[in-house]
């Protein structure tokens, strides 16, 4: 069960490395933050209008990668696999300082990050949560692409499921349970790209930092990567580190059951908006209780803002 009082991480936590699209070194420290404070990015290479709000609402772009910007125009990429780490890991409180407008790739996966946060330690303060509850089954299609969301009582539940030509990825489906499940082969998971796709992708100014060493490349039915894959699955549980990253920007976690087919930043962040634009799909509650009770009796429901 998710412990429901509020955390950041126990100290400051550096990392370095090259921004995926940017090709640009960067260093981002990840300092703790208060009770209430949230999620939110500094760009510590501008001294003015330079904090950015992880908000759904100031995605800016999701075209490879999730862009956020405040309303100086002010942004900061690849943001999704660091805020899968703090989905995963319940972290509510917390400034992420760059000094690029691009975090740091690393492996392509979230390892690195879940693992220094492991190493430093979380700090639990006696602030209780807020929690967004589902109120009623949710659809958000385009095309044959989807995301529905539930009711769950007590616990994110990520159903998702990836459909490609490619005889390799071909179709993969993989479920978790955020409080009840162990998150490490998730965060192990690397981003991944088509052979074929490289030059488009360049045309468009981004990959500039991308190598075999940050990304898995498929051509036709062979990883071009020296050490293969780390699971057979790690393409579908790629995707689920990117929608718990997104789901992130929602400021609060979430109780409920999603299941998304084909999915990706765009489809996820739109499906956020369309959702919280309707209160009554959803509430924001807290609980008396230190661990969610069976019951699931709530102490106060609210107008919910997310």
């Amino acid at each position: 069960m998710p412990n429901l009082n509020q955390k950041t991480i126990k100290q400051k936590i550096n990392f370095s490395g090259i921004g995926l699209h940017s090709g640009v070194k960067t260093s981002m420290t990840l300092i703790p933050a208060p009770p209430n404070h949230g999620i939110i990015f500094k760009r510590s290479d501008l001294k003015n209008n330079n904090l950015i709000n992880a908000d759904f609402e100031n995605v800016k772009k999701a075209l490879l990668c999730t862009t956020i910007e405040n309303e100086f125009g002010v942004s900061v990429s690849t943001v999704e696999h660091l805020l899968g780490v703090l989905c995963g890991e319940g972290i509510d409180n917390l400034l992420v300082e760059v000094d690029s407008s691009e975090l740091p790739i690393m492996d392509g996966s979230a390892n690195e990050f879940v693992n220094k946060i492991k190493k430093i330690g979380l700090k639990n303060y006696d602030t209780p949560k807020k929690y967004i509850k589902v109120q009623k089954k949710f659809e958000y299609k385009d095309g044959d692409k989807f995301i529905t969301i539930e009711p769950s009582e007590s616990d994110l539940i990520i159903d998702f499921e990836i459909i490609y030509k490619n005889q390799l990825i071909k179709n993969q489906r993989k479920t978790i349970n955020l409080a009840r499940d162990n998150l490490s082969e998730i965060y192990n998971s690397r981003t991944f790209c088509l052979f074929e796709d490289i030059d488009k992708i360049k045309k468009m100014g981004l990959a500039k930092g991308g190598s075999l060493e940050n990304a898995i490349v498929i051509k036709d039915d062979e990883v071009l990567n020296e050490e293969g894959l780390r699971y057979q699955d790690e393409f579908v549980k790629h995707k689920i580190l990117d929608c718990m990253g997104d789901i992130m920007l929602s400021h609060y976690n979430i109780f409920g059951k999603i299941t998304c087919s084909q999915g990706g930043h765009k489809l996820t962040n739109e499906f956020l908006r369309e959702f919280f634009a309707d209160k009554n799909n959803y509430s924001l509650v807290e609980f008396k209780e230190k661990k969610v009770p069976n019951n699931t009796i709530y102490s106060k429901s609210l107008a919910a803002t997310a």
